[in-house]
C-alpha cells in the first residue's frame, strides 16, 4: 500500500465543483504528512483536467463515462484504487459522493467516514472529525482496517477547506477505462434540470430565507413582507420546500441552489451542512433562531437567539 491520497473529483456541464478543489488542497496537506502524493482523479470527458494543484492527475476518459453513471464510475474508481492502493480516498459528501463512497467501501471492505468536517494525521494515524445531527455533534474517529493500516475512505462536507489551495495547473495523464464498461445494468437516460421559476434567487443581492422554524405556510407572508421592505426576495431551506410552502426554485442548499448575496437574513434555520453549502459565501449572514446551540451561529456574522416572529415584527416596525 502506498501513502498516496486520492481525490475523486466531480464535474458537471464542463465545470468542476468547488469541493473538488477543496479536497485537492487538503489532500496535499495529508499526503505531505503521510509521505505520499496527492492524486486528483478525473472520471469522464468534457472538462479540462489540468486545473488542480495536485502532485499528479489521472484522467479516465471513455465514451461510457460521458455522463455520470454510478455503476460505471464506481467500477472505474474501484479498479483504480485496487491497482494503486492509496492510503486515503477522498470524496465530497455530495449526491455523487454518497453513491461512490458507499460503493467503494462495500466493494473493498475499507472503512468509510461520512459528514467529514476535518481530517488530519496524528503520528501514523488518520483522525477524522464527522458531524452528526445537523452539525450539533462532532465525533472524532480513526478509521482503520483489520491490519490497522488499510485504506480509509473519507467523504467531506463542501465548504470544509479553502478551495484556493487546490487550484493549479498540473498536467493530467489520460488513460483508458481500466475495466470493461460494456453490459452495464444501469444507463444514463437524461438530465432533468429544474424549470425556471418566478425569480432567480442566485441573482439577488438580498435574501430573506426561512426554515422549519417559520411554523407553517401561513407565516410565509410575514417573511415576504419583511423581504419587500428590505428590497429582498424570499428563499428557503429544504424542509420548507419539501412541505410545499415555497417552490423548489426558492431552495438554497446542496440539493437546491447556491447563492452569494450581499445580505442573507435567516429566520428559523438551524444551519444543517446541506444548507450551509448553498449560502456560505454570502457577504453578510444574519441568523435568528431560538436554539443558541444551532450550528448556524458558527458561521453567522450576527445572530439573535430570539423568537423569529418578534424580531421580524420589530424590524418591520423600524423599517
Amino acid at each position: 500500500m502506498s501513502n498516496d491520497v486520492f481525490v475523486i473529483t466531480e464535474h458537471m456541464d464542463g465545470k468542476f465543483s468547488d469541493v473538488s478543489f477543496e479536497l485537492v488542497g487538503k489532500a496535499r496537506e495529508l499526503a505531505s504528512a503521510l509521505g505520499g502524493q496527492a492524486v486528483a482523479v478525473v472520471v469522464g470527458g468534457g472538462v479540462n483536467p489540468n486545473v488542480f494543484a495536485s502532485d499528479s492527475t489521472i484522467h479516465v476518459d471513455d465514451a461510457a463515462l460521458s455522463q455520470f453513471n454510478p455503476e460505471a464510475y464506481g467500477k472505474v474508481i474501484e479498479a483504480l484504487v485496487k491497482e494503486k492502493s492509496p492510503r486515503v480516498v477522498m470524496f465530497g459528501w455530495t449526491v455523487t459522493g454518497m453513491d461512490l463512497a458507499a460503493w467503494l467501501s462495500a466493494r473493498t471492505g475499507a472503512p468509510c467516514a461520512a459528514y467529514v468536517k476535518d481530517v488530519r494525521v496524528e503520528g501514523s494515524s488518520l483522525v477524522v472529525s464527522c458531524q452528526a445531527y445537523g452539525g450539533k455533534l462532532t465525533a472524532e474517529v480513526a478509521p482503520e482496517g483489520r491490519s490497522g493500516a488499510e485504506m480509509a475512505i473519507v467523504a467531506c462536507l463542501a465548504g470544509s477547506f479553502p478551495a484556493e489551495a487546490g487550484q493549479g495547473s498540473t498536467a493530467a495523464t489520460v488513460i483508458a477505462s481500466p475495466v470493461d464498461l460494456s453490459g452495464l445494468k444501469m444507463k444514463f437516460i437524461e438530465m432533468v434540470k429544474p424549470a425556471g421559476g418566478d425569480v432567480d434567487i442566485t441573482a439577488q443581492t438580498k435574501l430573506v430565507s426561512v426554515g422549519r422554524g417559520i411554523g407553517g405556510k401561513e407565516n410565509i407572508e410575514l417573511a415576504e413582507e419583511l423581504a419587500q421592505k428590505l428590497g429582498a426576495v424570499v428563499s428557503a431551506s429544504r424542509p420548507v420546500v419539501d412541505a410545499g410552502w415555497l417552490p423548489r426554485t426558492r431552495q438554497v442548499g446542496k440539493s437546491g441552489l447556491k447563492v452569494k448575496p450581499k445580505l442573507y437574513l435567516m429566520l428559523g434555520i438551524s444551519g444543517a451542512p446541506e444548507h450551509l453549502e448553498g449560502m456560505k459565501s454570502a457577504e453578510l449572514i444574519i441568523a435568528i433562531n431560538t436554539d443558541k446551540k444551532a450550528p448556524i451561529f458558527n458561521v453567522a456574522h450576527y445572530g439573535a437567539t430570539a423568537d423569529l416572529f418578534e424580531v421580524a415584527e420589530a424590524m418591520l416596525e423600524l423599517l
